[in-house]
C-alpha cells in the first residue's frame, strides 16, 4: 500500500512526518538495534539530496531522517528506500514484505533502540543488536505504539528505564572458590561501579545474592577468572518508563532473570493488551496509561496468560510507580521571595 497526502494526514500509513505550512514531511527509516550496512549511507544521502532539503537527522531511536520531502515525490522516495527495506527489514530481520518498493507500512511501533551490546561492549552481557532484529517482528508493521529499548547490562546506557518495554541483560555469575586469591579487585569494582554486594571473608571473595544485580563487573575485575557469567541468556524487563511533558517517570522492574524465549511471549501479549485496551483504536499512548487503566495486577493477568517461564524468573507481584510533575513546579518559586 503506497502513501498518499490523505495518508499522511491521518499518520496511518508509512514512517513519515507532516509539515502543513510548506506542504512538506519528513521520512525515517527503520534500522532495529541501530546498527546498518555502511553503503546504506548513499541511499540516506541521495533521498536527502534528491528528494528532502539535503539534511540528516540521527534521531534518538538511532533512525535517519530525512526532512524536507515533497508530497509529490512520496511514490519515487518509496521506491527509494528499497535497498533499506530488502537489506534490514528483509533480511537481517526475517519480515515478509509483499512489496519492498511500497515504502514502510506502520508507524506504529517505534525503531528497537539498543546500546552497542557484546558485540562491541565488554560489559555487556547479551547481543543487543541481535536482539532487535530478532525482536523486530512484534513491532513491524504493528500499528501499535510501543518503545522497546535494549541495553546490554544493567548500566543501561540505552535508558531502557525510560522507555515503555526496556530490556536489560543480566548473568548468573559462576565462582570458583580455588581460582580466588583474595585481592580484593572484584569488591572494589562492585563497591564503584555497582550494587556493593560483595565482600571479603578468610581470604576470599563472597557474595550476597539477594543484591546481585548480574552484572558483570566483578568478571571484568577478576584477574584470576574466578568470577565468570554462566553463558545462558538472561534478562532484565523494566516496564511503564516515559518521558511526558505531564508525568515522566521510571520504569519499574517487572521480570527479572527470564530468558529470550519469555520475552517473545510476553510481547504477544503485550499488544493483544494493548488492542484490547484501546479498542482496536491504535491511538498513541504510552504503555504505563494503559496500565494505570486496567490496573497493574490486570495488565499481569492478561500479559503473562500462557507464558511459560524458564526456572530462574521472576515476576513483580506488585509495582509502586513514582511519578514527577511539569506542571505543579513543585518546590521552586520566584527568585527573591524568601
Amino acid at each position: 500500500m503506497s502513501l498518499d497526502i490523505d495518508i499522511i494526514k491521518t499518520r496511518a500509513n508509512g514512517d513519515y512526518r507532516l509539515s502543513k505550512e510548506r506542504g512538506e514531511c519528513m521520512i525515517s527509516v527503520r534500522i532495529p538495534g541501530g546498527i546498518m550496512p555502511a553503503y546504506l549511507l548513499s541511499t540516506a544521502q541521495h533521498i536527502a539530496e534528491t528528494f528532502g532539503n539535503g539534511v540528516i537527522h540521527l534521531t534518538t531511536r538511532q533512525k535517519l531522517a530525512m526532512p524536507g520531502i515533497k508530497y509529490q515525490d512520496i511514490p519515487a522516495v518509496n521506491r527509494a528506500l528499497e535497498p533499506f527495506i530488502k537489506d534490514i527489514t528483509v533480511e537481517q530481520c526475517g519480515i515478509d514484505v509483499e512489496d519492498t518498493q511500497a515504502g514502510y507500512q506502520s508507524i506504529g511501533g517505534r525503531n528497537i533502540v539498543a546500546c552497542q551490546g557484546s558485540r562491541i561492549c565488554q560489559k555487556a552481557n547479551t547481543d543487543t543488536t541481535g536482539l532487535a532484529q530478532r525482536l523486530e517482528h512484534h513491532v513491524y508493521p504493528q500499528p501499535y505504539h510501543l518503545k522497546i529499548v535494549l541495553a546490554g547490562c544493567p548500566n543501561d546506557c540505552a535508558k531502557a528505564n525510560m522507555s515503555d518495554f526496556g530490556v536489560l541483560g543480566v548473568a548468573k555469575i559462576e565462582f570458583s572458590s580455588e581460582r580466588c586469591i583474595g585481592c580484593g579487585a572484584c569488591v572494589r569494582a562492585c563497591q564503584h561501579h555497582a550494587v556493593d554486594c560483595l565482600g571479603l571473608e578468610n581470604g576470599k571473595a563472597v557474595k550476597e545474592e539477594s543484591k546481585c544485580i548480574g552484572c558483570g563487573e566483578c568478571v571484568l575485575a577478576c584477574p584470576t577468572l574466578a568470577w565468570q557469567r554462566n553463558p545462558k541468556q538472561l534478562y532484565m524487563v523494566k516496564l511503564g518508563g516515559r518521558t511526558s511533558k505531564k508525568t515522566p517517570r521510571v520504569g519499574k522492574l517487572f521480570m527479572n532473570w527470564v530468558t529470550e524465549d519469555v520475552i517473545h511471549q510476553v510481547l504477544n501479549n503485550l499488544f493483544e493488551f494493548e488492542k484490547e485496551m484501546l479498542a482496536g483504536n491504535p491511538v498513541y499512548l504510552h504503555m504505563g496509561h494503559l496500565i494505570d487503566r486496567s490496573g497493574y495486577h490486570a495488565f499481569k493477568r492478561r500479559v503473562l496468560d500462557g507464558v511459560e517461564f524458564n526456572p530462574e524468573a521472576m515476576v513483580a507481584d506488585r509495582i509502586y510507580w513514582a511519578e514527577d510533575e511539569y506542571v505543579a513546579n513543585m518546590h521552586v518559586k520566584a527568585i527573591g521571595h524568601g
